[in-house]
């Protein structure tokens, strides 16, 4: 991925940083493969506001992604490299030998033409799915199954991978993307190489009307309200918060409370919490 930047002809040209996309290859979906996608925009079943700070934004179409790939011992062809608006990430659109086509994210490096294969036994080429068994130690992963034969659920975001550290009985031990380290089972199932995309955290808005376009709406600090409305509101002038520590707008500690369940299940897979 390249970066485009621009000369400050306006105010909203002064920052903007946005993608080339010159890896994309094609414009528009395949038709078999899209879906309609009704967003709530932060509201419940009653209309009503749960999570602020979302609505408007352009329409966008679900894309179904593959992300169990059980076309286990069928050859894949690269065919196309597009732009998928509910992710950061690039998607590749791969035709099979039998006629299916599906969609994957697409990893960096793999190329129109190429061929990828998933299952037991199949080489270790970028695009490739295998069993974490399978795997040598010290390769970069994404797409990893948290349960097998649910379908990749870790390691999805744009230029993201994971590393395989050790082996060890029915477990490997993964270093993920946030540094946390932890045991996955050996008969789930990865994908070889990294996330495409990976200059996404380079992109810059420029102005506040793109972020409309992507379905986000204005947030306003707590400070500068009144103190019916925030428990950090009111006084005079730039008053601080007024408070022993940062509060959300309901009262509840912000700022670094930790919120993870004190007796999570999960808690004997993490070896090393994240940073």
């Amino acid at each position: 991925m390249s970066i485009r930047l621009y000369k400050s002809y306006t105010p909203g040209t002064r920052h903007r940083a946005l993608s080339a996309f010159t890896e994309i290859t094609k414009a528009t979906p395949e038709k078999s493969l899209i879906r309609k996608n009704h967003r709530n925009k932060g509201r419940n079943n009653r209309g009503v506001i749960t999570i602020r700070h979302r609505g408007g934004g352009h329409k966008r179409r679900y894309r179904l992604i593959d992300f169990k790939r059980n076309k286990y011992e069928i050859n894949g062809t690269v065919t196309t490299i597009e732009y998928d608006p509910n992710r950061n990430a690039r998607i590749a659109l791969i035709c099979y030998s039998d006629g299916e086509k599906r969609y994957i994210l697409h990893p960096k490096g793999l190329k129109i033409n190429d061929t990828i294969l998933s299952g037991s036994n199949s080489p270790l080429n970028i695009g490739n799915t295998l069993p974490l068994s399978e795997i040598p130690l010290g390769t970069s992963i994404h797409n990893i199954e948290l349960i097998p034969n649910r379908g990749g659920q870790l390691v999805r975001a744009a230029g993201t991978s994971a590393k395989i550290l050790a082996k060890e009985g029915n477990y490997i031990t993964l270093r993920l993307p946030s540094k946390e380290i932890r045991l996955i089972r050996k008969e789930c199932f990865a994908t070889i190489g990294e996330v495409s995309n990976n200059d996404v955290f380079l992109v810059q808005s420029g102005k506040a009307g793109r972020t409309r376009w992507l379905g986000k709406r204005p947030t306003v600090r707590g400070s500068v309200m009144n103190p019916c409305d925030h428990p950090h509101g009111g006084g005079e002038g730039r008053a601080p918060i007024g408070r022993a520590r940062p509060l959300t707008p309901w009262g509840k500690p912000a700022l670094g409370m930790k919120t993870r369940k004190k007796k999570n299940l999960s808690d004997e897979y993490i070896l090393r919490r994240r940073v």
